[in-house]
């Protein structure tokens, strides 16, 4: 497992809301605007979200919301192996960078400023049938490097800093840095 700093959970702040949505998609596309590819898929993320909100209206808003909901999830999770759920609380600003192998679970919440590289997993843990733990709760201005996991009822301190590979099951305060371990390296049998 990954190098685990000590803190405590009420110690941290919940991250920043995300506001009306227009203003966390301008703050999107702003972060996003050198990367393609993360530019659609936080624009996606961002009017899918929007529609699954507005279907809580009414029965004709939910019907109109099921078009955007439908192409998002082939594009974006089918096509593009990027599983980003609607349902998931991200403040603006989000950065996706390498879009590619990302799983964030439907519970997260991730604050402004976020950036998530290729294949990171973002969510709970699972011990059996009927015992599953809370999604992490990522501050704002955290930065996840490719591969690394952070799973459990956890929260990552604002500034933080994930290395890749690392993996993260205890709470991490504000501007802390996490490594994984080094490799072990074994010299070959003669």
């Amino acid at each position: 497992m990954g190098a685990t700093v000590p803190a405590t959970t009420s110690s941290m702040p919940r991250p920043t809301p995300p506001g009306p949505w227009r203003a966390a998609l301008r703050a999107d596309v702003a972060a996003n605007r050198h990367d393609p590819k993360g530019l659609l898929l936080v624009v996606a993320y961002r009017l899918a979200s929007s529609a699954r909100h507005a279907g809580r209206r009414s029965v004709p808003m939910r019907l109109a919301a099921i078009p955007i909901q439908v192409a998002y999830r082939v594009i974006v999770e089918w096509t593009l192996g990027v599983e980003l759920p609607p349902q998931v609380v991200a403040g603006p600003g989000l950065r996706i960078r390498h879009g590619q192998g990302l799983v964030v679970n439907t519970g997260t919440v991730l604050g402004a400023n976020v950036m998530l590289r290729h294949n990171v997993t973002i969510g709970n843990i699972r011990r059996g049938p009927g015992d599953t733990t809370a999604c992490p709760v990522i501050g704002d201005g955290v930065e996840l490097g490719a591969g690394a996991v952070v799973v459990g009822p956890v929260r990552v301190g604002a500034g933080a800093l994930v290395g890749a590979n690392a993996v993260v099951s205890h709470d991490i305060p504000a501007g802390a840095v996490v490594r994984a371990p080094k490799p072990t390296v074994a010299e070959p049998e003669r």
